[in-house]
């Protein structure tokens, strides 16, 4: 059996974890009171821990071919792809990668890790497609008190993220709260505010809660007469209404409340992502013992959100893991000096040795 294959056969067994405490992720192979390892390095000085951002190496391999089995294939349902990387580091604090999001020109990135970390810096092209990652920098995130959030019980499963100028937004899942960055005030050297937020976010189920966040612009909002204006969107993981569909939540802007997801082939959302269309990006995903991890991204339009509403859209691409892909969780988007969408996915590697972290982009056909 080649090497491939096997990696194929054992991510379909490990990715259980992705439904079940059971799983492969290193978050839960811990006991629920200890910290996982912290990303940064700690120095004492006045017998208090100094924590500051550290420079890491991470490197890069190409991924030529989002389908293996057919390597002349580019286009998948809209999406065209263009480059993949598979990222490996000796930090040992790197992986967990939750989620993501770039400067407008696709280069300088932010992204959070599930372990209560921050990672930053610039995604290297050539020829338009992506080569590597320079200047990466990991840090904590910082609580209110100055301290790393992991060391409060539970405070460490940071899976989602949204920026908006300096304003960045991370969603903890375990505990349903929603931590506000100004990132003027020393970027990831920033304290962490606990935003106010809805009772039925506090009511998710602990595992599967919050898990992407979405922030409408008001600037687009003026400019572009985008719906939503000054909004958080909050969606859960596998929060499920009366009916059995997934919750989402209206945080601020002209219209706070609660819609559905319309939930379909028990799909769970990882990620989501606004466009400046207005079209919303929802990036799911599933797992089924007979074949395996499954991703999908579905297209919402913003206006049709509103409180109460039960909201739906059409799949605009679906792979599994015939493709190269993994535990898919984070996703972005930016447009290109020539007018295109293009899409970054990162994904999840669960601190796996069967699982990747991977960096794949795509280009918005239709």
């Amino acid at each position: 059996m080649s090497t491939h294959s096997s990696r194929r056969s054992f991510l379909r067994c490990a990715a259980a974890g992705f439904s079940t405490l059971a799983a492969s992720r290193f978050a839960l192979a811990q006991a629920a009171a200890e910290p996982p390892p912290r990303t940064a390095q700690v120095a004492l000085q006045n017998e208090r821990a100094v924590i500051e951002p550290v420079s890491i190496e991470v490197n890069a391999r190409a991924i030529p071919n989002f389908e293996p089995r057919d390597r002349t294939r580019t286009r998948f349902g809209s999406l065209e792809y263009r480059s993949g990387l598979v990222l490996t580091s000796p930090f040992r604090g790197f992986g967990g990668l939750s989620g993501i999001r770039l400067d407008a020109r696709g280069e300088r990135f932010l992204a959070v890790s599930d372990q209560g970390g921050w990672f930053t810096g610039r995604i290297r092209y050539a020829s338009g497609k992506m080569a590597g990652l320079d200047d990466v920098e990991a840090a904590p995130l910082l609580g209110a008190e100055g301290r790393p959030i992991t060391e409060k019980r539970l405070w460490w499963d940071s899976e989602s993220v949204a920026r908006d100028g300096n304003l960045v937004y991370v969603g903890l899942e375990r505990v349903n709260q929603i931590l506000r960055y100004d990132f003027s005030k020393g970027g990831t050297r920033a304290r962490g505010e606990v935003m106010p937020v809805p009772p039925g976010v506090r009511k998710l189920p602990s595992n599967k809660g919050l898990e992407a966040l979405v922030v409408v612009p008001k600037d687009k909002g003026k400019d572009q007469n985008m719906p939503l204006a000054g909004t958080l969107i909050a969606f859960s993981e596998r929060g499920l209404d009366a009916d059995g569909n997934l919750t989402a939540f209206l945080i601020g802007g002209p219209t706070p409340g609660q819609f559905s997801v319309r939930r379909i082939e028990k799909y769970d959302i990882s990620d989501a992502v606004l466009l400046p269309s207005g079209e919303l990006l929802i990036l799911e995903r599933k797992f089924s013992w007979f074949t395996g991890v499954n991703i999908r991204i579905r297209s919402i339009p913003l206006k049709g959100i509103a409180p109460g509403a039960l909201v739906d859209g059409p799949a605009l691409f679906v792979a599994d893991l015939g493709h190269e892909i993994d535990n898919m969780e984070g996703i972005d988007a930016h447009v290109t000096a020539d007018g295109e969408t293009v899409l970054t996915l990162i994904s999840d590697d669960n601190f796996s040795m069967l699982q990747r972290t991977l960096l794949l982009q795509f280009t918005l056909a239709e």
